[in-house]
């Protein structure tokens, strides 16, 4: 039987920004339908890799495709096949869960013999149903980031790209919010997504640990942790040997 192909291919991608190298030669495949989770410290890379991958910028070197669709040369084709939800996501506070709904449902242009079905679907997946008539701006962080993702999920992407969703999120809102993308990924969707929960990291299917702009290691949760005590503790390790070998300071 011939393996699936990568729904997402990033090709030894460098990133700079001015005097800044924020990525040096990233290459990592993920399969269609899985969840892949990239770990690591802040300033590693993270946020700018999935920039990248959700079209919002271009790289200085390599390259990246969505199903087999280069993200640069068919950025408006690659688009329409993601939903991205950067750190900051833009909610209106001002406006009602239903109306914030319905604002990107007008901008997908969802069509409205469908509208009543997702609003339903993505509502009830967040337990925000009973909600639609409070303000943004009065949800808790847990809420205000599930009807976030609600937004995002709304136009049925087949690639949901995820910078830390939950970062200041508490436990059980955290647990609420990955058990929507565990249901996610049994539809089928491929979901790209950085966490700097490492117990969030052992949810996931594949993980990719970074550190400084570079992919140290690529595998499924346990073989990311060997014959660790966990994977916070094999990361420490991989760490310390990357910056013994390149002669810097973690």
């Amino acid at each position: 039987m011939t393996p699936e192909a990568p729904f997402v291919v990033i090709d030894s991608v460098s990133m700079r920004f001015g005097e800044i190298q924020a990525l040096r030669e990233v290459c990592l495949n993920v399969a269609p339908g899985e969840i892949f989770g990239i770990v690591g410290s802040d300033g590693a890379g993270k946020s700018t890799l999935l920039r990248l991958a959700a079209t919002m910028i271009a790289p200085t070197a390599g390259r990246i495709s969505v199903a087999d669709l280069d993200v640069v040369a068919r950025r408006r084709d690659v688009k329409a096949l993601i939903g991205y939800m950067p750190q900051r996501f833009g909610l209106y506070t001002d406006l009602t869960v239903d109306e914030n709904l319905r604002f990107f449902m007008d901008i997908f242009g969802i069509p409205r013999k469908e509208r009543t079905r997702r609003r339903e679907k993505y509502l009830g997946f967040s337990n925000l149903l009973p909600f639609g008539d409070r303000p943004a701006g009065k949800l808790s962080g847990g809420m205000k980031q599930k009807l976030g993702l609600a937004c995002v999920l709304i136009h049925e992407p087949r690639l949901l790209i995820l910078d830390e969703p939950t970062n200041g999120v508490d436990p059980v809102s955290r647990r609420e919010f990955w058990d929507i993308l565990l249901e996610m990924r049994r539809t089928g969707m491929t979901i790209l997504v950085s966490t700097a929960y490492l117990d969030e990291g052992e949810a996931c299917d594949a993980l990719g640990l970074m550190h400084d702009g570079r992919l140290l290691a690529t595998g499924t949760p346990a073989a990311i942790r060997g014959d660790h005590p966990s994977i916070e503790a094999a990361m420490i390790e991989m760490v310390q040997a990357e910056v013994s070998h390149r002669g810097g300071a973690a």
